[in-house]
């Protein structure tokens, strides 16, 4: 910028030039940032820290707040229920009064109040509830165990769990329908003679019989590779069905001994443990062959992949059926720790469901197939629909017929 003197002259001045919002946010910020000084990453680090600590801990003691609120309010409705003679309309009562008094707070519907004498009920000692693990989890949780498990064992076995591993309240729904912790321990293996303690408790722990594939769209005559190609397709539901600590490392994985090439089904590492899972499936009745060559392939998996610090390889078979005294004695003089457990493709039927579905002969009748005493179906063979139909009820004996009498019909719907 220029200015005119008194002389006549032009002479030049200066204008102050404006800071921009990051040279402003430099010359206001404190030296201390600019320079970190000695120590402070380690203290910021440990103030972080403290401070996730205390929330956690506010986050609980607030819980613990609620649940025994709850609790409370449970025991009140269902001690006055049975001494006073208090109707089950006084529920509503409760519900209508607490909402219009405290209209910012939730969880004061009529089913929630419901639920709250379910809980007390459920646990008559408050004090009992502060010391279980129910008492650590949130009140979505607790509704879960109350609704879905009968004994409080089955729900503090759940709740403990739960805990362990930071399900969610729909990871432990689905853990307890699909009787996670009722199957854990139940596959035959010989890690007791195999594997030191604790590692072999652990090991034995971390199968199940029989593992559910009910998430597999695949008929109950699926072949080992169809079945392999499923579950590598489906691998998160998979390893959730395997349970916590099982890292997929990859299919058909590939072992050259002596010149020849030898492939694994699924070869898993199990992060608790330290060591490689080899998982062998077989679409058939177990055999004691098989636990020859999965020990074969565990010995060179050892020999091959096994690093300084990991632990003995573990194997597991799958099969479709066993025989479990026939898998004892196969395992019994094993050298290597496996465990031998069946895999069930369909969910079966409660009884009740079960009788009071179509049979196979009937569905096939309302598809259009034709089936009676003279004709022979072979399961390779079979149609899309009679495959269906076999799906849908499973394996039935034909019931018999009296003579003269006609066979039950599916009425069409109009």
């Amino acid at each position: 910028m220029t200015s005119r003197t008194k002389s006549g002259r032009h002479q030049r001045t200066s204008t102050p030039r404006t800071q921009t919002g990051s040279e402003k946010a430099l010359s206001s910020a404190p030296a201390a940032l600019n320079r970190t000084p000695s120590g402070y990453a380690a203290w910021l680090a440990d103030v972080k820290a403290r401070i996730h600590t205390a929330r956690q801990r506010a986050t609980l003691a607030v819980n613990r707040e609620l649940l025994a609120l709850y609790w409370r309010i449970g025991r009140d409705i269902l001690v006055r229920q049975r001494r006073a003679g208090w109707g089950a309309g006084i529920v509503g009562r409760v519900s209508t009064d607490l909402r219009a008094a405290f209209p910012e707070m939730k969880g004061f519907s009529r089913a929630n109040l419901m639920y709250m004498r379910a809980f007390a009920e459920a646990w008559p000692d408050e004090a009992a509830i502060v010391q279980q693990p129910v008492g650590q989890l949130p009140w979505g949780h607790n509704l879960v165990l109350l609704t879905r498990l009968r004994s409080a064992q089955e729900r503090l076995a759940y709740a403990a769990r739960s805990i362990e591993h930071g399900w969610s309240r729909a990871a432990l729904a689905l853990h307890i329908e699909q009787r996670t912790l009722e199957r854990e321990g139940k596959a035959v293996t010989n890690f007791a003679e195999r594997l030191p303690e604790p590692r072999s408790d652990l090991a034995r722990e971390s199968l199940k019989d029989p593992y559910r594939f009910d998430f597999l769209t695949l008929s109950a005559e699926a072949s080992e590779r169809e079945l392999e190609d499923a579950l590598v397709t489906h691998i998160s539901r998979f390893l959730l069905e395997l349970g916590a600590g099982f890292a997929y490392v990859g299919r058909q994985v590939h072992l050259e001994v002596d010149g020849r090439d030898f492939y694994l089904d699924l070869l898993f590492y199990h992060l608790r443990l330290r060591c490689y899972v080899v998982v062998e499936l077989k679409a058939r009745e177990f055999e004691p062959e098989h636990a020859g060559k999965l020990n074969f392939y565990l010995s060179a998996v050892d020999a091959k992949m096994r690093g300084e610090h990991d632990g003995p390889s573990i194997g597991i078979l799958l099969c479709k059926t066993k025989s479990r005294v026939i898998a004892e004695y196969a395992l019994r003089d094993t050298n290597k720790p496996m465990g031998v457990a069946e895999y069930q493709l369909v969910q079966a039927l409660p009884v009740r469901l079960e009788s009071s579905l179509p049979s196979i002969e009937q569905l096939e009748s309302e598809l259009g197939e034709p089936s009676g005493p003279g004709i022979h179906h072979d399961v390779r063979d079979e149609s899309p629909r009679r495959r269906l139909a076999r799906a849908i009820t499973g394996p039935r004996h034909p019931k018999k017929v009296p003579p003269g009498k006609p066979s039950r019909r599916l009425k069409r719907r109009s």
